[in-house]
């Protein structure tokens, strides 16, 4: 049995390209049954189409508030059932009371180790700061801002002469196999949130699993 999966997205849709082709080479125990932008325009919808997954998108600058786009958003999700929502590039800060009844059952994936870096700007703010080490993190979404329970994170380093978007582009394809083995495992039912924390097969997971270089998820070292 598939689990049906809506993604969210504002962008080119990177994220979105890797979860397609993962389940169009039989690898991914997922059906896509929708992708919901705020940009009418985002290559992601163009994307999604030619895969003939149904599109959906609403204009922000349509409604007086935030809460009131929010609320919009996620009842038209709704009417895609979908039983996990990925945040794959989607660039808006989401107000807790609309997708609070998701809570558990919607992740995002952001371009730095969690808790560094949480917002925009990630790679500019790892070389500013002289990190050795940059990443991703897939985790829960919650209140906070890219303050939800970090599932599972990848790592590359930072070499001398590194640029922002030299750092991004090699970044890149690991974020790609990051999302697409954590949507794997949550699919699955292997990984799966609890009010203890997250779980993996039913035990509690003390610390983000980590991308190895075959695709697979292990536990921290």
């Amino acid at each position: 049995m598939h689990v049906r999966i809506a993604v969210l997205a504002s962008g080119r849709g990177s994220n979105l390209g890797a979860l397609i082709d993962a389940q169009r080479g039989g690898n991914l125990p997922v059906h896509i049954v929708g992708v919901f932008s705020d940009k009418p325009s985002a290559p992601a919808l163009a994307l999604a189409r030619e895969s003939n997954i149904p599109t959906a998108h609403l204009d922000p600058r349509d409604f007086a508030q935030r809460l009131a786009f929010d609320l919009a958003a996620f009842a038209t999700i709704a009417k895609w059932k979908p039983e996990l929502i990925v945040l794959a590039g989607f660039m808006r800060i989401l107000d807790p009371r609309a997708f609070e009844p998701w809570l558990g059952r919607i992740i995002n994936i952001h371009p730095s180790l969690l808790p560094k870096y949480p917002g925009l700007h990630t790679h500019r703010r790892v070389l500013a700061a002289g990190d050795r080490q940059h990443g991703a993190s897939v985790h829960f979404v919650t209140a906070e801002l890219d303050g939800g329970p970090v599932l599972a994170q990848v790592m590359v380093d930072v070499r001398r002469g590194d640029t922002e978007q030299g750092l991004a582009e090699r970044l890149l394809p690991r974020e790609h196999a990051l999302i697409v083995a954590c949507v794997d495992q949550l699919a699955r039912h292997r990984l799966h949130w609890s009010n203890e924390g997250i779980r993996m097969d039913g035990q509690p997971l003390a610390c983000p699993l980590v991308l190895a270089d075959d695709g697979t998820l292990e536990t921290r070292a």
